[in-house]
């Protein structure tokens, strides 16, 4: 009977080469390079929306500074600690999933490269203005300590008498044009809000069905091209071509699928939205009957750990994105602007 086995020799040495560039597209967070161009935060400008019924904002600068201060304490603490327990007192929502999964990761691989660093100072702050809950603030950091990019927080409160939490953060794709905030407050939008392009749950549906269909998507001419879509496309290929020229019969399949519970909307200055919201995918990956199918990155075999592999492995991905849906008289195609992708689970199934 022939023994249950990975992959040749030959195999092994060329997926070995293909791990690393499997490894780009699980920490996108970290896509920015010191010697590439940072994508430029505009100026906050414009007016604020006709039939706008209060013009304070829901908190202040100082105020914000001060959440963000807190939220990062808690978020460093756990980093220092090597442990996840204590994020949920500030951390919620699909960030609570990527960054409890970045810390497993840490724990297993002892590189601090695993976690999405998180810059203390502010380059911008978009405070909403609003009277109800939940609310949401918009914050974009400065660069990292070693001249990655700019990342968005959106931290969000759901009710009067709970803490400020990190719900997401989306790392800033090189070169991308970020739309104005009106330097008064922004008010928040929904998922339903009209007068778009697509609605913000029409354009997260339509960008994951461009993630997994590709160019092959009815929706791929809606959006700019963009790192995401580019990373993810290019790893699957990768990847592919390795076990096709082994002789290994192989096949992989990715699903997206978008939460329409976790969506968070700010509106711009030019009548747009600036969307952020949760897709969730399932990468699955075959070999043949009488191989393994292994993990292919660190971060994939710690989430892994001693499990029994069989020939097929299952992935689940939280993919945090951030879209800009331009006003439906714009005449501009969606693009997203930035974009966290983090394994956080990892089976044999």
């Amino acid at each position: 009977m022939t023994p249950r086995h990975a992959f040749t020799r030959r195999t092994v040495r060329t997926a070995k080469r293909t791990a690393a560039a499997f490894l780009s597209v699980c920490l996108l967070g970290s896509v920015a390079a010191c010697a590439e161009p940072l994508p430029t935060v505009q100026t906050r400008m414009g007016q604020l929306t006709s039939g706008t019924t209060t013009t304070e904002t829901a908190v202040t600068e100082d105020q914000e500074k001060a959440i963000r201060s807190r939220i990062l304490d808690v978020v460093n603490a756990a980093t220092t600690n090597h442990d996840a327990s204590g994020l949920s007192a500030r951390v919620t929502g699909p960030e609570l999933d990527v960054r409890t999964s970045e810390l497993t990761v840490y724990n297993a691989t002892g590189n601090t490269a695993d976690i999405t660093e998180l810059p203390a100072d502010a380059s911008q702050v978009n405070l909403p203005i609003t009277t109800t809950w939940p609310r949401a603030i918009f914050t974009f950091t400065t660069t990292t300590s070693d001249q990655q990019s700019q990342r968005l927080l959106v931290m969000t409160q759901d009710s009067p008498h709970t803490n400020y939490k990190l719900w997401a953060v989306c790392p800033l794709f090189q070169n991308a044009t970020m739309p104005a905030f009106s330097v008064d407050g922004s008010q928040l939008g929904g998922a339903d809000d009209s007068g778009l392009v697509q609605t913000p749950k029409d354009a997260l549906a339509h960008y994951a069905d461009v993630l997994q269909n590709k160019d092959s998507s009815q929706y791929a001419s809606e959006f700019e091209d963009d790192q995401l879509r580019q990373s993810v496309t290019s790893v699957a290929a990768k990847i592919q071509q390795t076990f096709n020229s082994s002789g290994v019969t192989f096949s992989q399949d990715e699903v997206f699928s978008p939460d329409d519970a976790q969506i968070e909307v700010m509106r711009t200055a030019d009548g747009g939205d600036l969307v952020v919201g949760r897709i969730n995918s399932v990468w699955t990956r075959r070999l043949d009957s009488n191989r393994q199918a292994l993990p292919a990155s660190d971060a994939e075999r710690a989430l892994f750990g001693g499990a029994t592999a069989t020939s097929t492995i299952q992935v689940t991905y939280v993919n945090t994105v951030a879209l800009y849906v331009p006003a439906a008289d714009s005449g501009q195609q969606m693009r997203a602007v930035g974009a966290q992708r983090q394994p956080i689970q990892v089976a044999a199934v």
